[in-house]
């Protein structure tokens, strides 16, 4: 358990489809619109809020822009002269945002804690923004003479896997697929609207092509302009904020457990570390049994869903034998039994994911912070997963360098 109670009292997302810089827009209204919505939708006070994190990997490349907690006072006067901060981990920059916030409210200093997690990334073409994004490989070491630097470091995981257990690619075009299909149904998803035919989930080059290695385009997480905030809360301002809203606190989803674990930067140092392993990353494993361990749960089946990092279909593969869902090397026996999907025992990603929600990078860890406190609280709409009320996280940042996961409930 958590030293103290923290508690998620809801925020907002923007809709994922939206390219702002074809708008006319920026970072800073993307990062303003984020944040007047979650102050409507939670009718919280800007006044009562007593620090705010944001989480961001590379604004600095993509907008020219760095300090982006100096945007807090622009939007509402009542952020001005409060203790801010950014937060960077790459694709985990949003969890460590709201670790940030987390510790502000266990120690006691603060009752209310804002989280803001944005990425602005449409506004270049694409092998741009593969370049930028490759920011969190080492440079000059990895990725060299790849046009697609993370594709080209998933494939080689995907590599990885075969050349230890054999993995049936059919398993892959099984996990991207029931991520665009759960996308469907949710209104902020980048893809809801995307159409599909059975070569798209296929080798078919031209329905399907290659990006790098193995990897196909179905298999990729998307490059997204979003923004997510969520506010963190101490048991006394959540009971304040319970009764002005005529509730019960004990209705409200709080953080249960948590888990962050990191590795080195490299991919080669990393399995030169982990040597003797059954699995590629024991640090993911790490991480997702303290969050369990401190939620007081036996195992990852004690949960009702989790939403988790599937920047590429291998990125869940491997995430479903280091959670547990399956023993080590047999992530393909959640796919076959459909554990995973939104009608089996335990749905993964019913939002979407990355795949088919959308992923902005800095935005992720706090957009997957929403989804699971939705879900508890019954208020996840079209992907509401029956009675869940405990729903899990896990967001990672590089190539598993930096990983973090909570568990939230009620």
């Amino acid at each position: 358990m958590t030293s103290k109670a923290v508690y998620v009292l809801g925020g907002s997302q923007t809709d994922f489809a939206r390219n702002w810089a074809r708008e006319g827009n920026g970072i800073y209204e993307l990062f303003s619109e984020c944040l007047n919505d979650a102050f409507a939708s939670t009718s919280i006070d800007p006044a009562d809020v007593d620090v705010a994190h944001v989480g961001n990997f590379v604004a600095d490349l993509f907008s020219g822009q760095a300090l982006l907690n100096g945007l807090f006072a622009h939007v509402d006067p009542a952020l001005n002269n409060i203790p801010t901060s950014r937060h960077e981990a790459a694709c985990a920059s949003g969890s460590m945002a709201l670790f940030a916030a987390m510790r502000d409210i266990e120690a006691g200093h603060y009752n209310l804690a804002c989280v803001h997690g944005i990425e602005l990334m449409r506004n270049v073409d694409g092998k741009t923004a593969a370049e930028y994004l490759g920011a969190a490989a080492w440079r000059g070491v990895e990725t060299e003479g790849c046009t697609y630097p993370w594709p080209n470091m998933f494939a080689r995981i995907l590599d990885l896997y075969q050349q230890r257990y054999g993995v049936d690619l059919a398993h892959l075009r099984a996990i991207a697929s029931n991520n665009f299909a759960n996308a469907k149904r949710n209104p902020y998803a980048q893809t809801r609207n995307w159409a599909f035919t059975d070569a798209s989930f296929s080798d078919d080059d031209s329905a399907n092509p290659v990006i790098e290695g193995q990897l196909r385009k179905q298999d990729c997480g998307q490059v997204t302009d979003g923004a997510a905030v969520v506010f963190l809360a101490s048991e006394s301002y959540a009971k304040q904020y319970a009764s002005r809203h005529g509730l019960n606190i004990d209705s409200l989803p709080r953080i249960k457990g948590w888990g962050h674990r990191s590795s080195a930067l490299l991919m080669d140092r990393k399995l030169e570390l982990n040597q003797g392993s059954n699995l590629l990353f024991p640090h993911v494993k790490d991480t997702f049994d303290e969050a369990l361990g401190r939620a007081g749960m036996a195992n990852v089946h004690a949960l009702d869903g989790l939403e988790i990092h599937d920047c590429f279909s291998i990125t869940e593969y491997m995430v479903f034998d280091h959670a547990g869902i399956a023993p080590p090397g047999e992530s393909y026996r959640a796919v076959e039994d459909g554990v995973f999907t939104m009608q089996g025992a335990l749905p993964v990603n019913p939002s979407g994911g990355l795949i088919g929600l959308g992923h902005p990078v800095g935005a992720t860890g706090v957009r997957m912070m929403l989804d699971a406190a939705k879900q508890v609280t019954g208020n996840a709409g079209e992907c509401q997963v029956e009675g869940a009320k405990n729903f899990a996280t896990f967001n990672l940042g590089g190539s598993t360098t930096t990983c973090a996961a909570f568990v939230v409930g009620v």
